[in-house]
């Protein structure tokens, strides 16, 4: 199955379809509304519309650092560590989106490489990112040699504000899952 009818689409589409929002000028804070997104999700023909996940419950965003000429061991530790925690994730009544940004050309086979063998659990979508449209907009692209994304994770309600935000300039500092769910359940009460 070919993906590039809809990788065009994605970037056709991309994020800030909205032409009312403004682009971020700095990496998404608490309080703030985000800027909508679409891309493609791996393995699926339909892109992810970032408002359409968020009207069902609070969206937990992970934005990991794609293909920086290796798989990043730093991602797929955070990854399985919120895997784990699915069950929590959905009694939370939350959705996790993870986004692998990279270059379009051969950004589905390191995505495919990247989750090989990981099985996700309802309320798991895993996002592609292609020629970083996404992470430009919301000024998380770490445009080094090596770099691709600052790993972010950020909770964001069903109006897309965000509720928790955490930025790492280095590959480690990431959230984890305590932090994130800890937010969820002040979301909740």
């Amino acid at each position: 199955m070919s993906f590039a009818p809809l990788l065009a689409a994605a970037l056709t589409l991309g994020p800030l379809d909205h032409h009312e929002e403004a682009p971020l000028k700095a990496p998404p804070t608490v309080g703030q509304t985000v800027p909508d997104f679409t891309l493609p999700e791996l393995g699926k023909e339909k892109p992810v519309t970032l408002s359409k996940v968020a009207a069902d419950g609070p969206v937990v965003l992970m934005v990991l650092r794609g293909y920086p000429e290796y798989q990043c061991p730093a991602c797929t530790r955070q990854v399985g560590a919120f895997l784990r925690e699915a069950d929590a994730f959905e009694k939370a009544g939350a959705r996790v989106v993870m986004i692998y940004p990279g270059e379009a050309e051969n950004l589905q086979t390191f995505a495919e490489e990247f989750s090989e063998g990981m099985k996700l659990p309802e309320g798991f979508t895993f996002l592609m990112d292609p020629g970083y449209k996404f992470t430009n907009a919301y000024q998380l692209r770490w445009d080094a040699p090596r770099e691709t994304a600052y790993p972010s994770t950020f909770v964001i309600d069903s109006d897309r504000k965000v509720t928790f935000a955490k930025v790492s300039k280095t590959h480690g500092g990431r959230s984890n899952v305590q932090e994130v769910l800890a937010t969820l359940k002040g979301m909740n009460d």
